[in-house]
């Protein structure tokens, strides 16, 4: 099987390094990649939100399968163009992608799919905005209705920090706030057929404790100890049903990868979001965990066969990662730091996957983005993970790295 890939990041490393270690994948591209997956995979240039382009390159590299990682080519159409080029492709058409696309359109369909989640209302004026926090109260909860890199999300204690996220944004959706841990779960789904993969669990807030303001993910850890044994089929059951029958009603079939953000309050579990696309950095611990051939699963699910599948088999282990950014991320990110121990004597190191890095004119890796690097470290317990983790993490530098010291500690501790 030919496979193309489309994505930059440690999400779409994770991605390759799962479908390169499919036996029935014999060729393995990513566009536009990064200098972690070249190790995996021929890289190819490409306008990732183009969907013309993206359906070009598929027909051009004789792709059987066409991934698409990030959500910002899905809300642009790219499944719909590569399907129409008669190639399978994994990931939600242009209308389905909505549910991630815009937070006040995936509410309308919870309500109607009788999904429980926060209380919301959309507001798109000052007036209406401060009405909404008024009625809730704090924590206030502001969401960009709009894609937003995983930072559209403010939560806070100050009124007049959300009064002023809300004019920033201008449309947006104000929340009640949900108590209790977080848990994402990925569902692979061709629109009927759904399967779930392991909860993960990831940190957003840049410092230890979960202090400071919202990242796109310090780290992440599978699977979940401390998860109620029924959470999973409970979740398929009031969650992941009703929205895909929803979905399929409204004339729009979700069929690729659903995300379901989830709150564990004192009330039950509560959808937080829905995203359109694997989950960064949960599926850095997830695909680490999964036996089951990758590819296969991906293509059953694009070509409408999910159902004839074989069940999923998982590795009795965990697995954590840590999230290597730059200085001055989430706000401006410095760039052109040489990053040592990466790749040491010119080798890739196993679990260490890329982000924000690139070449320099001299041919060494250096940071080029927030997020920088992702290692991912896997063992028969939690706490052996986090150290094999921490234990790469320590071994990598570059000039202004800051981590999270925190992942999975609670988890790991009991």
């Amino acid at each position: 099987m030919r496979v193309l890939v489309i994505g930059t990041g440690a999400r779409e490393h994770a991605l390759c390094a799962a479908l390169a270690a499919d036996p029935s994948v014999d060729h393995l591209v990513c566009a536009p990649g990064n200098p972690g997956i070249a190790a995996l995979a021929e890289l190819r240039p490409v306008d990732a939100a183009s969907p013309d382009a993206v359906a070009a390159l598929a027909a051009e590299v004789a792709a059987d399968l066409v991934v698409v990682g990030p959500e910002l080519p899905l809300v642009a159409g790219v499944a719909d163009a590569v399907r129409a080029a008669g190639i399978a492709c994994f990931g939600p058409s242009k209308a389905a992608a909505a549910l991630e696309g815009s937070k006040a359109f995936a509410k309308d369909v919870m309500q109607s799919a009788g999904v429980p989640t926060a209380a919301a209302y959309t507001c798109e004026d000052p007036e209406s905005a401060a009405a909404a926090l008024d009625e809730f109260g704090a924590p206030y909860v502001v969401k960009n209705d709009g894609l937003a890199a995983g930072k559209g999300v403010v939560v806070t204690n100050d009124r007049s920090a959300a009064l002023a996220h809300a004019a920033d944004c201008g449309r947006v959706v104000i929340e009640e706030y949900l108590d209790g841990p977080e848990v994402s779960l990925f569902v692979v789904t061709d629109g009927s057929t759904a399967v779930p993969l392991l909860p993960a669990q990831d940190f957003k807030r840049i410092g230890d404790g979960d202090t400071g303001p919202n990242t796109g993910g310090m780290g992440a850890y599978c699977p979940l100890p401390w998860a109620p044994a029924d959470l999973v089929p409970s979740v398929l059951a009031s969650v992941v049903e009703p929205t895909l029958a929803e979905m399929a009603a409204r004339g729009t079939p979700f069929a690729g990868l659903l995300y379901v953000g989830l709150a564990m309050t004192s009330r039950g579990p509560r959808v937080v979001e829905f995203n359109a696309r694997f989950g960064d950095p949960e599926t850095q611990v997830v695909l680490p965990l999964l036996e089951t051939p990758f590819a296969g699963l991906l293509y059953a699910a694009a070509t409408g066969t999910l159902a004839s599948h074989e069940p999923l088999t998982w590795r009795d282990a965990s697995a954590v990662t840590v999230v290597l950014a730059a200085d001055g991320y989430p706000g401006a990110p410095r760039s052109g730091d040489v990053i040592d121990g990466a790749e040491p004597a010119g080798v890739p190191r196993p679990g260490v996957l890329h982000a924000g890095t690139r070449r320099n004119h001299d041919g060494a890796l250096v940071t080029s983005g927030g997020r920088v690097l992702s290692v991912v470290g896997t063992g028969p317990t939690l706490a052996a993970a986090r150290d094999a983790a921490y234990t790469l993490a320590s071994e990598i530098t570059f000039a202004g790295s800051q981590y999270r010291t925190d992942i999975a500690a609670k988890a790991a501790a009991g």
